[in-house]
This record gives structure tokens, C-alpha cells and sequence, in this order.
């Protein structure tokens, strides 16, 4: 102890004219904004939506949206844009299909990607072994804005139990 006071003893105590900086808050979370935003893309898709403008051949899914050229629709098909992102909707039940697919659709929005791949099954593993999720689809995709056209992917993408979506831009 004495080591220490003989090695402080001219040491006088420093003045408190200090500048504090406060410390800043972070943002709160917006919790209900970002429940009510997932609720919305949940009502933003129903499944009794039936259009007139729908372009079905058989069993193949087709849409092309109001005003754009069949030449869209014609390029999609044959494969023009390179499929940027795609999800799988395999072992989904509804609810959670539909959910999955507009928050993919969002997201594909705000990283700017303009073909996209959903993978809807084929159904053979459902009751009846009906495609289930690929009628549903077909009615969400047309209910979106962000949606110009889709078509059934190639055998080498899925055939019948996918489809590739084009996005705006």
C-alpha cells in the first residue's frame, strides 16, 4: 500500500468538466406495422379468384396480363430470361403456400430479380393425387401486380409441376 501512494502522491483529481455524450436509443422495432404488413400480403391473395383473361391449354398454365404482348408470353415460354430465384412449395400446405409465395414475390421486388421459378409440385403425393397448389397458384399469380406473365416450366425445370413467373421490372 505504501508502494502505491509514494508512486500517487503528487497525482491531483481530475476535473468533472467533462462532455458526456448521451447514448442514442435504437430505433424501435415497428412490431404491429411489420404484423399488419404480413397480413396484408396474406389477404393480398385469394384463393377464389377466377379472371376471364386466364390463357389455360389443357392442363399447361398460361397468363399473360392485360396490355402486354403475346410476344412476352411466347418468350417465357421458349425460355428468354434466365430463371433468377426460384422457391419449392413441396410439403406446404395451403396457408403457408400462399404466405411463402407473396413475401418471395415481395422480396423479389426489392432485389430487383425479373424471372423467377415456383416449384408447385405435381401432386401426386396429395389426396385424390390432384395438384392442389398449382390451381392455387395459378389464382395468386394473377392477383399480383408485380406479375406480367407465367408459363409451365420446360421438362428440364420442372414441366407440370412448376411454373417460371416474369416480374416487372
Amino acid at each position: 500500500m505504501a508502494l502505491f501512494y509514494e508512486a500517487v502522491k503528487g497525482a491531483r483529481p481530475v476535473k468533472a468538466n467533462r462532455l458526456l455524450h448521451p447514448v442514442k436509443k435504437p430505433k424501435p422495432i415497428p412490431r404491429q406495422l411489420l404484423k399488419d404488413e404480413r397480413q396484408a400480403l396474406a389477404d393480398s391473395l385469394s384463393d377464389h379468384y377466377y379472371p376471364a383473361e386466364e390463357l389455360e391449354s389443357g392442363e399447361e398454365l398460361l397468363y399473360l396480363r392485360d396490355g402486354q404482348s403475346p410476344l412476352v408470353l411466347s418468350k417465357l415460354r421458349r425460355g428468354h430470361w434466365v430463371v433468377q430465384a426460384n422457391i419449392d412449395l413441396h410439403g406446404l400446405i395451403a396457408d403457408e403456400a400462399r404466405m411463402y409465395v407473396s413475401e418471395f414475390i415481395a422480396d423479389c421486388k426489392k432485389r430487383n430479380i425479373r424471372c423467377v421459378r415456383i416449384v408447385h409440385g405435381k401432386g401426386l403425393g396429395s389426396k385424390n393425387r390432384e395438384p392442389v397448389l398449382k390451381h392455387k397458384l395459378r389464382s395468386w399469380l394473377m392477383q399480383k401486380d408485380e406479375v406480367i406473365a407465367y408459363a409451365q416450366a420446360k421438362a428440364n425445370d420442372g414441366g407440370s409441376g412448376a411454373v417460371i413467373v416474369l416480374l416487372k421490372a
